[in-house]
């Protein structure tokens, strides 16, 4: 998959947990959390109701 870069502006208290998330080991980068929840967003949109 060829990635794109973009840019976001988000609060200092996300990027504070996104720090903590990467710490713990959960993710390798602020764009891997990115792209997980992005992508968990998505699914969640078009699970049917």
């Amino acid at each position: 998959m060829m990635k794109v870069k973009t840019s976001v502006a988000l609060g200092q208290e996300t990027i504070g947990s996104m720090g903590e998330l990467m710490h713990k080991g959960k993710f390798r980068n602020k764009s891997h959390i990115m792209e997980f929840a992005v992508e968990k967003l998505l699914v969640e949109e078009n699970e049917p109701r």
